[in-house]
């Protein structure tokens, strides 16, 4: 049998992650300096969660959500305090982009309307909601063009009132810096302006922190720096370090019913310990506050480099953006100088979403190694 071709794929073949760091089967040491799309969130290896999750699967890895789970009461309580939203409630599943199916679910659910509104250059997912709401066409498949949607500019505070107007939107959802898309980012006044006339008008607002949250960008989730609150919030890849594991936080105003949400996987005792062990690194190393101390630190080298022309994002959620479209760079950077680096649909931006812990002496050595690309790119 042969896999399915799908995936365009770099000649590389890890074998071994440590820290920032990962080895290919020939010994060859490259700098991780995108994280497999933003999801090494506290390093290759790191040795408390290795410890954490060989544990667990000594113990129990697996049992179905028909049983009480005191893992999951523990990842929920860790979570609501670490990222101040305790007033919220939990769904655990497996993926981002089950988060964002079940996030437009409950939105339906709650408000019985089906219309999704969703934002030029966003990405919830592919799978058959969320990739409705994804501005890709290319990734659609007749079957996945039947929902009920309607694309909007992202600070168009005037067209969103008046989709929003009409009374039959179930929810808004948004990425609050847009990861694929180009790690663009709307005012303040306009997320504010999201959640006001959302409430005016009978829906919900989703903010997808799948790839944003977990203190990427410095704070535990982006939305939390424009002062308003979601009715409903995605969460995956950084949450469990490479384990598979995602989640819906959910306002108290949303009441659950069983047999509402359903998942075989999620939440399971191995997903839950690893869910821990990276909330327990995150606070114990300290690492929103790195995220935040990395990004001063990137802007202050950048601009030692005149062919960076602007850098988007916050923390460590990074685009450094030329005026030229980096994809033979980018090849540069990881054939000769050995550093992974990431891609957007902005074809000028290069993207940096390292592990949150990563140092100041990686960045010198990803400068240095940017300086000779820039010199030899024709």
């Amino acid at each position: 049998m042969e896999l399915f071709d799908v995936y365009p794929l770099f000649d590389i073949t890890p074998v071994k992650g440590e820290g920032t760091y990962v080895f290919d089967k020939d010994g060859k040491k490259y700098l991780d300096l995108y994280g497999g799309h933003a999801v090494i969130s506290i390093g290759h290896s790191h040795p408390a969660y290795v410890n954490a999750i060989s544990k667990q699967v000594r113990q129990l890895g697996f049992y179905s959500n028909s049983i009480k789970n005191p893992l999951q009461v523990e990842l929920a309580e860790k979570l609501g305090k670490l990222s101040g939203c305790e007033e919220y409630q939990l769904f655990l599943c497996n993926s981002g982009a089950e988060a964002n199916e079940n996030a437009l679910k409950l939105a339906s659910f709650a408000t019985g309307k089906e219309r999704i509104i969703y934002f030029e250059n966003a990405f919830h997912g592919r799978t058959s909601g969320v990739v409705a709401v994804t501005d890709n066409e290319s990734i659609k498949a007749p079957f996945n063009k039947g929902h009920k949607i309607t694309k909007i500019a992202f600070n168009d505070a005037e067209t969103l009132a008046s989709e929003l107007q009409k009374g039959d939107v179930a929810a808004v959802i948004f990425e609050v810096i847009q990861g694929v898309g180009g790690l663009d980012e709307a005012t303040t006044e306009f997320y504010q302006q999201i959640e006001k006339l959302a409430k005016e008008n009978g829906a919900m607002i989703i903010a997808d922190e799948v790839q944003a949250g977990y203190g990427r960008t410095g704070d535990f989730f982006a939305f939390q720096k424009h002062n308003i609150h979601p009715d409903i919030i995605s969460i995956a890849k950084g949450m469990g370090n490479g384990f598979p594991i995602g989640g819906v936080l959910i306002d108290k105003n949303i009441a659950p019913k069983y047999g509402m949400l359903g998942t075989t996987f999620g939440g399971n005792h191995l997903a839950c310990a690893a869910g821990l062990a990276v909330l327990n690194i995150l606070e114990k190393e300290e690492l929103l506050q790195n995220a935040s101390a990395m990004f001063d630190y990137v802007k202050e080298q950048a601009k030692e480099i005149p062919q960076i022309k602007n850098i988007k994002g916050r923390g460590l959620m990074i685009g450094l953006e030329f005026d030229f479209e980096v994809a033979s760079l980018r090849k540069d950077m990881l054939y000769v100088h050995q550093i992974f680096t990431g891609s957007a649909a902005n074809k000028n931006l290069l993207r940096i979403l390292p592990p949150l812990n990563i140092e100041k002496k990686h960045f010198d050595t990803f400068f240095k190694a940017l300086k000779i690309s820039l010199a030899n790119q024709k």
